[in-house]
């Protein structure tokens, strides 16, 4: 029998019953439907799916390792707490690393790139579901940065926003949070399109900042250490 004759689906593209199981326990830790400290058991997990223990363990050892989730001892798996003064370390770093990342994106951004970052602007403040907003506020970031032909250094940067993504969704949330979010963005858009480094990287740095400070005045309840 010819193979060719099978029609068979590219299975290669198919995400493993790990993967599923990732995507869906990674959007309900960082939407709040599963809260900081609370327990993701196993058992639960596999029932809930229908499927063994080994692909949701597998599946808690991915989001441990993107600091979702951490192990405890007699416990098992919880979602991991975040504490104001950690929280402010990410940040910390964050800015430091996005502040070199447009540094060193800026000489090789064209029209195009700035382009297609108005465009995400735009599809920004025309979503009105807040999940949808940390997805675009990411690839606005990542569009600029990605031109410094540096990817590792935006894994890292991904890898933070990942950790703090929970909090950044309740922070555009307040008020005026998607409107300052937009506004910032495009002043950011127009000193790399003037190529102005020096007023981009400050842009980047009041931005960023500006998120953290927001949140320390509006999250009280973010646990400060033990």
């Amino acid at each position: 029998m010819s193979l060719n004759r099978l029609n068979a689906p590219d299975l290669s593209s198919t995400p493993s019953t790990s993967e599923v199981i990732v995507i869906h326990l990674r959007e309900a830790i960082i939407s709040g439907r599963l809260e900081e400290g609370e327990p993701v058991r196993q058992d639960d997990i596999a029932q809930m799916f229908n499927v063994s223990k080994i692909p949701v363990r597998e599946a808690l050892k991915r989001l441990e390792a993107e600091g979702l989730v951490q192990f405890r001892r007699h416990k098992g798996a919880v979602v991991t707490k975040i504490s104001e003064p950690e929280l402010a370390q990410m940040f910390e770093v964050r800015v430091l690393l996005e502040v070199q990342a447009v540094r060193l994106a800026l000489p090789h951004m064209t029209e195009e790139t700035f382009e297609r970052a108005e465009q995400i602007c735009k599809e920004f403040m025309a979503e009105s579901d807040v999940g949808r907003w940390a997805q675009l506020n990411w690839e606005f970031h990542s569009c600029l940065y990605e031109s410094a032909k540096r990817p590792f250094l935006v894994k890292l940067i991904r890898s933070i926003h990942d950790k703090v993504e929970r909090y950044l969704r309740l922070q555009l949330s307040l008020s005026d949070g998607k409107d300052r979010a937009d506004r910032e963005h495009r002043a950011i858009i127009e000193a790399c399109r003037k190529g102005d480094a020096d007023k981009a990287a400050d842009l980047v740095e009041e931005h960023l900042s500006g998120v953290f400070q927001t949140l320390h005045e509006h999250l009280p309840n973010i646990p400060s250490v033990d």
